[in-house]
């Protein structure tokens, strides 16, 4: 079975200002066999800057992510909450995603049947893709 890519996202919701919108739009990846789901995370900074985490069953708030496929349990270790909650500021809360690209794995498999390796791969932030477009738009 060829295996996509993994990555992991960090999303931060500052001031704790989670609406759930999240997991429709990721249940609609996950059943369009784009990302398979294999851990997730909750995790939380308090005002004092205490930190917590939540499996998606342990907050009434989380229950739309009880209906997502997937293997979400045991990858993400407490060193890597430790590590995310460092990104949180008092007062905000994130969800720490690790998906495998489900969409390229046979490309990733190409790549490894042909020696290939990845030297370097990164997501370009939103913001600099929209002024990136809108300058092309622009001079055009």
């Amino acid at each position: 079975m060829a295996i996509g890519p993994v990555e992991y996202i960090l999303i931060g919701f500052p001031g704790n200002k989670f609406t759930g919108e999240i997991a429709p739009a990721l249940g609609r990846l996950i059943e369009s066999n784009t990302v398979r789901v294999i851990d997730l995370v909750f995790i939380g900074k308090d005002q004092d800057g205490n930190i917590a985490f939540f499996e998606f069953d342990e907050l009434e708030e989380l229950a739309p992510f009880a209906d997502l496929q997937g293997e979400a349990g045991g990858l993400v270790s407490d060193a890597d909450i430790e590590y995310a909650a460092e990104a949180l500021e008092p007062n905000s809360s994130a969800v720490l995603i690790v998906w495998e690209d489900v969409w390229a794995a046979e490309l990733a498999q190409a790549v490894r049947n042909s020696d290939g390796v990845v030297i370097e791969g990164a997501r370009i932030p939103h913001e600099l893709v929209e002024v990136a477009f809108s300058e092309l738009a622009s001079a055009g």
